[in-house]
């Protein structure tokens, strides 16, 4: 077991806190070359340890030429995630810490009352949610399902779109929405090699919320 960050935006750290997220999917670097597209499964046992735990790509299920990439994250790992955070400049309170993910920040606050730091900058102590990895496997990203895309967290809004509480611009299906979540996290420079119409590897990576491990 690894304790490891990762770090979800504001709108995904209020999925997870709702319930709503336990699927998580993240780039495969570097992506197989054009050649080697047949995904052969995860290495258990190899003479060349460095291999192990790693992901094979070949030119087809009997190729003798391999491309491997090994995944950040593994069944059984501990992640701690990283969110927009901040310290409360009130000298009031009793928090050490405040985020950006919790409604009072948003209706309580001006968004000037706290000074928001980068969730990649927040400190491990600082976590206050933790999940525990449960699966690790490859897909192209298209290849997400209605199902697939509720798990990350994108929400099927064709049931509320007349609701006062739809927050949306138009009817959108859980995969539909995440199509515009994905694209939103890649930047415009790459989307050309990461974006949605590409159709990248991704990893799928699978996660439950755990306690906070002793003695971390």
């Amino acid at each position: 077991m690894a304790i490891k960050p990762i770090l979800f935006n504001t709108e995904m750290v209020r999925a997870i806190m709702d319930g709503r997220k336990s699927c998580t999917r993240r780039m495969v670097k570097p992506q197989p070359n054009e050649k080697h597209t047949y995904p052969l499964g995860f290495v258990t046992d190899s003479t060349e340890k460095k291999d192990v735990g790693c992901f094979g790509f070949g030119i087809n299920e009997y190729s003798g030429s391999i491309q491997y990439t090994k995944p950040q994250y593994h069944p059984g790992d501990i992640l701690y995630v990283r969110e927009t955070w901040g310290h409360p400049i009130s000298l009031n309170s009793d928090k050490q810490y405040v985020f950006r993910a919790d409604k009072i920040a948003e209706s309580g606050f001006k968004n000037d009352s706290h000074i928001w730091h980068p969730s990649i900058h927040m400190p491990k102590e600082a976590a206050r949610i933790w999940l525990k990895v449960t699966n690790v496997r490859v897909e192209r990203l298209q290849d997400i399902t209605e199902d697939g895309a509720e798990a990350e967290g994108a929400i099927d809004n064709r049931g509320f779109i007349h609701s006062p509480e739809n927050e949306y611009d138009r009817i959108y299906t859980a995969r539909e929405y995440f199509i515009k979540i994905w694209d939103r996290t890649i930047k415009k420079s790459d989307l050309d090699i990461y974006g949605w119409d590409v159709n990248p590897w991704v990893w799928v990576i699978e996660f439950e919320r755990c306690e906070k491990p002793q003695g971390v």
